[in-house]
């Protein structure tokens, strides 16, 4: 299904890749060493327009597709997983979300900033006990009859985006009734700042040290109730089809964690003489290489063929699974192999592929874990669903 990219998204992809490479490369190791949020360079790729690919031009966007948005995470992918997940989140995860299923007024209040990167948004939808299993959701939101307000109480975990000193709102998830015995769930908009929202201090992680990432606590927070996104009671279907176009995005992500280190191990089985010779000549190296340029061939036609499909407007969910759960568990492997080819060096802090490990083993987990892709793949083929 996938095609050719097309003029505007080769110029697209040199962009990024040059942005990437002067001004995201020179300043990862640092960033992820001090644990700091670029908040320049996130503006840096607002002007750039890539915030604002897959939106209308009405709102600020570029018209694109979810096709070009993969081009620029997986650009930004190769030098720095922190940068690539603040974009992906930013669009897929906040941003896209009010398009989809917003009102136009909704859209208005909150889209042009989200897609300029004047703002960025976050997705409260992971709990601590409800993460694979959304449906287990706690939080709860009811309407004070007193003055038709949502107030909101629970807490939220690893939520990307969501304590920047840009950051303009949390999307959330909560139970607001019951119907035929089930909790219904809502998509709320929480404006960053109000009473109520506490942005708990960010996490220590094994990786993505200069993503963004916090729990949050909502404590009798208030918000109007026309801050309800699309029909109350359809939170669920929402952040369903949400996570089904993540997961094309995500698995982007992986593929360009795949070819920086096919990239980085191809230069330095190249560079590194052991025994009077390149490594490379070695067929126990020369052969993780090859393992390595076969992972990142299959891992891109699965990647742009769900992507083509979801723009087409064809089914892509057992797709988008696909190329989630094989890119992403390819990309830990890849990371391993490099990093073992890099040898001593590969275990260094400052070295791209050691941050790579440490980074990718999240891509297994978030926005659907490998376990959850494996049960969509099987319903999609038609095995019982127990």
């Amino acid at each position: 299904m996938a095609a050719e990219l097309n003029e505007t998204q080769l110029a697209l992809r040199a962009m990024v890749r040059e942005f990437a490479r002067d001004r995201v490369a020179p300043h990862a190791e640092a960033w992820d060493r001090d644990h700091t949020f670029p908040v320049d360079v996130v503006r840096e790729m607002g002007d750039l327009g890539l915030f604002g690919i897959p939106f209308p031009e009405a709102y600020g966007g570029g018209d694109g597709d979810l096709t070009t948005l993969c081009i620029a995470i997986e650009e930004l992918a190769k030098v720095d997983q922190s940068i690539a997940i603040t974009l992906e989140a930013a669009v897929g995860l906040a941003a896209n979300p009010i398009f989809q299923f917003g009102s136009e007024a909704q859209r208005q209040r909150w889209l042009p900033d989200l897609v300029a990167g004047r703002a960025l948004g976050g997705f409260g939808l992971t709990e601590p006990d409800a993460g694979s299993d959304a449906g287990g959701t706690r939080t709860k939101a009811v309407i004070d009859p007193d003055t038709d307000e949502w107030v909101i109480d629970g807490t939220k975990a690893f939520i990307t985006n969501s304590g920047t000193e840009i950051t303009s709102l949390v999307i959330v998830t909560a139970v607001t009734g019951t119907a035929a015995g089930r909790p219904e769930i809502s998509s709320i908009i929480v404006p960053a700042g109000t009473p109520g929202l506490i942005v708990e201090p960010p996490y220590r992680k094994m990786g993505w040290h200069a993503s963004d990432t916090h729990g949050l606590t909502l404590s009798e927070c208030r918000v109007p109730r026309d801050h309800v996104l699309g029909e109350e009671g359809r939170g669920f279907a929402q952040f369903l089809a949400t996570l089904d176009d993540g997961r094309i995005a995500i698995a982007a992500l992986a593929l360009g964690v795949i070819e920086c280190c096919l990239e980085e191990a191809t230069r330095y089985a190249n560079d590194r003489i052991a025994f009077g010779r390149p490594i490379g000549a070695n067929q126990g190296v020369a052969f993780k290489v090859a393992d390595l340029a076969v992972m990142a061939a299959a891992a891109r036609a699965l990647v742009y063929d769900a992507a083509a499909l979801r723009d087409a407007g064809k089914p892509f969910k057992k797709e988008a699974a696909i190329a989630k759960l094989y890119a992403c568990e390819a990309a830990v492997t890849a990371t391993r192999e490099a990093t073992q080819i890099f040898g001593g060096a590969g275990f260094m802090d400052e070295t791209l592929v050691a941050r790579q490990y440490r980074d990718a083993k999240i891509l297994e987990i978030g926005e659907g874990t490998s376990e959850v892709q494996r049960l969509v793949i099987g319903r999609a083929l038609g095995l019982p669903v127990t």
